[in-house]
């Protein structure tokens, strides 16, 4: 047998590195460790699980242990948890099952990805305050919510939302506090944001922005949320606040931590520790609009990372990963929220002279029945080429659209680019004047 590829994480990055190590090099040993009870399993399909929408969390998964290990001729340890790495020695010790076994490994990638952030507020650890993580704590989130009346979400980030739209879908009441001013802060800017809030609040959930979360209080569980306004009566809560990236095994080996608390890695997934990687929402990467470090836990970009950290692992430096633009979007019910590139809060904080245009189109022709509002909004740097997209809609096609200005913002296209560019139409699909163009349009003062 080769030389032996060993990978910690079974998610997304994970199973994706040691995929792709495995068909690079089939002489490989190939071994996978996860310290749950599923691998390439799906974090973001928690809130459709909670909500019934999808069957169960067993359906959040690509491949079963036993699939993955078959298929791939990979050795897959689920329930087992590496606690050391030995870089000296090229070793790592891990309880599998419960009992210590100790590896050997020639590469190393380390996916541990990221974890929920719990804020340093009083009475945090009261029973009842719960969090989002993975899909086998589906189950227990299910029966600890299905008896709340009046559930509080804390956070309106993408967990934040979907939560709160499960919640709604389940019958609760739901209140959301967010510290900001708008929901989804660190994707939207206010003008866009408005729209989702009004949309959340018509939907019922109450909306409580600028109002920050400063205690928990009740006995044993938690039966009050205690802000910088007031006291509100729950039964439940769930801290949607953001993650953090999952570094302890990388840090206790003294891999290089990057400046946004990930794991620095360069553009072959490489860590500052010879023939040790790291992928997913454990590392951190480039932004293509600023070519500054960032952190961006997505499922999208963590996949293709393992893909490259796997590549590289067995074929040293033989392909590179560009880094991101932070392309997402999510869903409140039908209304459709998306963004690529830069907002303008981000552009401002890094001193980027900015225009920006938000518009208002359909998502059909106008006289074609079932069309519904979008808006667009577009932003162009001082040499007039766009850095950043967000979309807004009732409609499936923002998906598109958004998925469209992010090769536009990859390639550093100008407005004269998106507007002479050849997006499709027919009158089921799009208005003739297709809406990123209608931006671009507005954005060129009347040129075009």
């Amino acid at each position: 047998m080769g030389r032996t590829i060993a990978v910690i994480g079974g998610g997304a990055a994970g199973a994706s590195a040691a995929a792709r190590a495995r068909r690079l090099d089939p002489q490989a040993r190939v071994v996978l460790f996860e310290r749950g009870p599923m691998i390439t399993h799906a974090p973001c399909g928690i809130p459709y699980a909670v909500a019934g929408i999808v069957k169960g969390h067993e359906y959040l998964q690509t491949y079963t242990p036993e699939e993955f290990s078959r298929d791939r001729n990979i050795e897959v340890y689920t329930n087992s948890e590496v606690t050391q790495i030995d870089v000296g020695s090229r070793t790592l010790t891990a309880l599998v099952q419960g009992s210590a076994r100790r590896f050997s490994w020639d590469r190393l990638v380390i996916a541990t990805g990221a974890k929920p952030f719990i804020p340093p507020v009083n009475g945090v650890d009261l029973k009842g305050i719960l969090t989002v993580r993975l899909p086998p704590d589906t189950p227990q989130l299910k029966e600890e919510l299905s008896v709340a009346k009046t559930v509080a979400i804390v956070g309106s980030g993408y967990i934040g939302v979907e939560m709160a739209e499960a919640m709604l879908h389940l019958g609760k009441k739901v209140l959301i506090f967010e510290a900001f001013d708008r929901p989804l802060p660190q994707m939207l800017d206010n003008d866009v944001a408005r729209i989702v809030a009004e949309e959340m609040t018509l939907k019922g959930a109450d909306l409580h922005l600028n109002e920050k979360v400063v205690e928990f209080r009740g006995k044993d569980h938690v039966e009050y949320v205690v802000t910088e306004r007031g006291e509100y009566k729950v039964d439940k809560v769930v801290l949607a606040v953001g993650v953090r990236p999952d570094t302890t095994l990388a840090r206790d080996i003294g891999v290089r931590l990057g400046e946004t608390g990930a794991i620095y890695v360069d553009e072959y997934m490489e860590t500052s520790v010879p023939d040790i990687f790291a992928a997913g929402d454990a590392a951190e990467t480039v932004h293509r609009v600023t070519g500054m470090r960032v952190w961006v836990p997505l499922a999208p970009p963590a996949n293709k990372m393992g893909q490259v950290a796997g590549a590289n692992a067995v074929k040293a430096r033989s392909i590179r990963f560009p880094g991101v633009t932070g392309t997402s979007i999510t869903k409140f019910f039908d209304l459709y929220i998306a963004k690529t590139g830069l907002n303008e809060n981000e552009a401002n904080r890094l001193g980027v002279k900015t225009r920006a245009a938000l518009i208002r189109a359909r998502s059909t022709a106008g006289y074609y029945p079932g069309g519904s509002p979008v808006y667009v909004k577009m932003i162009v740097d001082s040499d007039e080429r766009v850095i950043g997209v967000q979309a807004v809609g009732h409609d499936k096609a923002v998906a598109g659209y958004i998925d469209a200005a992010a090769v536009l913002v990859e390639r550093r296209a100008t407005i004269e680019d998106v507007f002479f560019s050849d997006l499709s139409y027919m009158p089921a699909t799009a208005p003739v004047w297709h809406p990123l163009i209608v931006a671009a349009r507005v954005l060129s003062q009347g040129r075009f």
